[in-house]
């Protein structure tokens, strides 16, 4: 992904991130990594694993449904294995599929590369800390039953401006 479309999304000109996978974005990783060779269940349970860092990993009720559904959709077969285990592959569907969803995927593995580079590079680990310092900082402030509108302003401006400072550091 260009540093450009980066920079734009940290603008704020995409939604705000509530969860850990953005609607779609699960069956497109699994589709992705399906692609680059046939995988059993729990191979695309490490590999989404591995993907995302820290301590997530995705259940088996997570991940066959979505192999189901891309199963459904006609994106991929079923082989079985010598000892009977389930092998997913892509097929010309899932591929044609994939190529048109590029630009998602690729935002995708993006983010998730991003995140494990600030996870595990210790060069970086002042802004780790820095930016946990700041979500439970958040978090204090907004438990709150009621936050009053002139808190919510100034913590939005105060947030906005390490935003732009952090930009034009170049």
């Amino acid at each position: 992904m260009p540093k450009s479309e980066i920079i734009t999304e940290i603008d704020g000109t995409s939604k705000p991130r509530k969860r850990l996978f953005e609607t779609g974005e699960m069956k497109l990783l699994v589709l992705h990594f399906i692609s680059q060779q046939p995988k059993f269940s729990y191979d695309i349970i490490k590999d989404v694993a591995n993907l995302v860092g820290g301590n997530y990993k995705p259940s088996t009720g997570t991940i066959c449904p979505t192999i189901n559904y891309l199963e459904e959709q006609g994106y991929t077969e079923v082989h079985l294995s010598e000892d009977g285990r389930k092998q997913y592959h892509i097929n010309s569907k899932g591929i044609e599929h994939l190529q048109a969803q590029k630009q998602k995927i690729d935002k995708t593995l993006c983010r998730f590369n991003t995140r494990i580079k600030i996870q595990n590079n210790t060069e970086l680990t002042q802004i780790k800390e820095a930016m946990d310092e700041l979500k439970a900082s958040l978090r204090q402030h907004l438990q709150d039953d009621e936050i009053h509108p002139d808190k919510v302003a100034s913590i939005a401006k105060i947030i906005h401006q390490a935003a732009m400072q952090i930009k034009d550091i170049g």
